[in-house]
């Protein structure tokens, strides 16, 4: 699992394991002062899904969006023991290291 990977998956930790990725990208910049794309998110959400490590459900449609539903991220338990493993090999790769 790369880094972006690893923060969309921190980001809907943070968001009570249920964001859209508007809310994802958000938390992101906010945290790390960095500027995201949409696509990059979005991307990154596939490949987590794809993976077996974020689901989503489909909210209630808005006239805001057109009358589409807004997707809903959550972490399965997958994501959070790649997250786990992801945490634990760093901290042996920085062990030693100033």
């Amino acid at each position: 699992m790369g880094s972006f990977e690893t923060m969309v998956l921190l980001a809907l930790l943070r968001q009570d394991n249920r964001a859209y990725g508007m809310a994802v990208r958000e938390e992101i910049e906010r945290r790390t002062g960095r500027e995201i794309s949409y696509g990059a998110v979005y991307s990154a959400l596939d490949r987590l899904e794809v993976k077996g490590f974020v689901a989503y459900e489909l909210g209630d449609p808005t006239p805001e969006r057109g009358g589409r539903a807004r997707k809903y991220f959550r972490v399965l338990a997958a994501g959070r023991a790649a997250l786990r493993a992801n945490r634990a090999e760093l901290a042996t790769m920085w062990k030693g290291v100033e």
